[in-house]
């Protein structure tokens, strides 16, 4: 008599590793769901039917580390730079100073020439570097 013995494979799948692996993809999904915009308003801007363009006349103000004021290129004195910057704002009506002083600086170094271009009303922009 010759018994044979049924050598039949059957294919499984375990799954209990699954649920784990399912559970971390939820969680990091979640995570940089909430790092993608955490600060954002949401607005709807006004639209206008027209468009003005304003002339972009500006000079440069340049304050070196020793306290030497340059107005394009020129050397100018501090007790100077109020009637020269008043000079300037006659000849251009839309006058903007682009700011230029080295970072060794104080504030009370930028807050005085921040004052002159505040009493005659001109628009004063700070340059930085990147």
């Amino acid at each position: 008599m010759k018994i044979r013995r049924h050598r039949h494979f059957e294919a499984e799948v375990t799954t209990s590793s699954l649920n784990d692996i399912m559970f971390f993809l939820l969680l990091f999904f979640l995570i940089v769901a909430t790092f993608a915009n955490p600060n954002v308003i949401k607005l709807m801007l006004p639209k206008a039917q027209s468009t003005q363009t304003m002339s972009k006349k500006q000079i440069t103000l340049s304050v070196t580390a020793d306290k030497r004021y340059y107005i394009d290129k020129t050397e100018v004195g501090f007790e100077n730079l109020k009637n020269l910057l008043q000079q300037k704002q006659q000849e251009i009506p839309d006058l903007t100073v682009v700011l230029r002083t080295d970072a060794s600086l104080t504030v009370q170094d930028l807050v005085d020439v921040l004052q002159i271009g505040n009493q005659l009303k001109i628009k004063m922009i700070l340059a930085t570097d990147k």
